[in-house]
């Protein structure tokens, strides 16, 4: 019944060659609802001809507007409102006409805010097709938002509009679906939990021995990784800094710092300069999704210094850290004790450099961590990618049947 109702997958991702969390996510998702419903169509903008993974997934590619590249000669993130903006109305051009070569779409499933905006208050309603949206933080939170102050009215507006106009949300946490309805925009019952998800094609378990063999490691060595595509907003610098206590505590402890982008990287190399952490810290860059994979399984602890957001913190590598089975240290944030419980989780104070230590420190020691690390893979076990298509497609038909009735 739900490979009957055809869905159209809009979204912007930031690296059309998967270079960033973000990207990954969108791929993975679109990967298994075409697995599982064929006849997804989905909308990737693409500069002219770049290399796109998602042409791979049949996605269909729009010609990118680009606008955004007028913010060279006056920056401003409005730039790229206006370029979400028509990008939309390409989409609901595009969707109009498979509706004239009677390919209709049922259900609108959109994952970028600037486009659900205009989808939820114009385009759904003009077409007579519901829209999903998919948030991911309101607008007026994000780091990147603009800054402007005559843009912070547009900011709420296109929050109210996304969040309140379109048919259902699909939310990352509960904690999120709960600051929608204390703002009054959304009833909790219209308000999907979706998580993020691991990819059990390329994450799983592992032998520690013989992933530190791949990057002559010694067993003996406690090890702490943090991987991540980019190190902004993370914290990270906080983290060199927890290294010097714990290092005090744990004679030889090392930290590897996987990713980044080159400027994040030499900045971060800066802070570890003014620290006498000599020796104590391996710098790999950006890998495949394989390789950060073997990263993972060469730990003793795997570590996340903070998130981006608060209310709608789900990061990928939590997911990831504990489907390869090792322990997780985390800030005390509630959104991520959705997934992973105090009693499983390694928790410190978020921003508390010296909890940080602590928590690290007790990680290494626990002698109770192979079973914490055993009930962490066991917690997110049924967040893959293929679950979390399936309770997409299971919304959406939901959306569907009661858009019709």
């Amino acid at each position: 019944m739900i490979h009957s109702m055809r869905l159209a997958y809009i979204a912007y991702p930031t690296s059309l060659t998967l270079k960033s969390a973000n990207a990954i996510q969108t791929y993975t998702t679109l990967r298994e609802l075409k697995r599982i419903a064929p006849n997804t169509l989905a909308l990737i903008p693409r500069w002219l001809r770049e290399p796109s993974r998602f042409a791979e997934l049949g996605a269909r590619h729009l010609p990118r507007p680009a606008i955004g590249k007028l913010s060279k000669f006056k920056k401003s993130t409005l730039w790229y409102y206006a370029e979400r903006s028509v990008y939309a109305a390409m989409t609901a051009a595009v969707i109009a006409a498979e509706r004239a070569r009677g390919q209709s779409v049922g259900v609108v499933y959109i994952r970028e805010v600037i486009g659900a905006a205009w989808w939820a208050g114009l385009w759904g309603p003009l077409l007579g097709i519901p829209v999903i949206y998919e948030a991911h933080d309101l607008e007026s939170w994000n780091p990147s938002r603009a800054k402007e102050r005559v843009a912070q009215p547009l900011l709420h507006l296109v929050d109210r509009m996304a969040l309140s106009h379109s048919a259902a949300v699909a939310s990352l946490t509960d904690d999120f679906r709960r600051l929608l309805a204390r703002l009054g925009w959304r009833a909790s019952a219209e308000v999907a939990v979706i998580p993020d998800a691991f990819d059990d094609t390329k994450i799983a378990p592992g032998d520690k021995y013989e992933a530190r063999q791949a990057f002559g490691l010694e067993m003996r060595l406690p090890l702490i990784v943090y991987a991540g595509m980019t190190f902004s907003y993370r914290s990270l610098d906080k983290l060199l800094e927890a290294m010097v206590p714990l290092r005090a505590a744990v004679p030889g402890a090392m930290l590897a710092l996987v990713g980044g982008r080159a400027g994040e990287v030499a900045q971060l190399k800066a802070v570890q300069d003014g620290l006498p952490l000599e020796h104590a810290v391996l710098w790999v860059s950006q890998q495949p999704q394989e390789i950060v994979a073997r990263c993972l399984r060469a730990a003793d602890v795997l570590v996340i210094p903070d998130t981006v957001t608060d209310v709608t913190a789900s990061p990928l590598k939590l997911f990831e850290y504990l489907a390869v089975g090792r322990a997780v240290v985390l800030p005390d944030i509630p959104a991520l004790m959705e997934i992973l419980p105090p009693e499983i989780g390694y928790y410190f104070r978020r921003g508390d450099v010296r909890d940080m230590a602590r928590a690290l420190e007790f990680a290494l020691h626990d002698p109770n961590r192979a079973a914490r690390e055993a009930t962490g893979r066991a917690a997110v076990a049924d967040h893959t990618y293929t679950r979390r298509a399936e309770r997409i497609l299971e919304l959406a038909q939901q959306v569907a049947q009661s858009y019709k009735a």
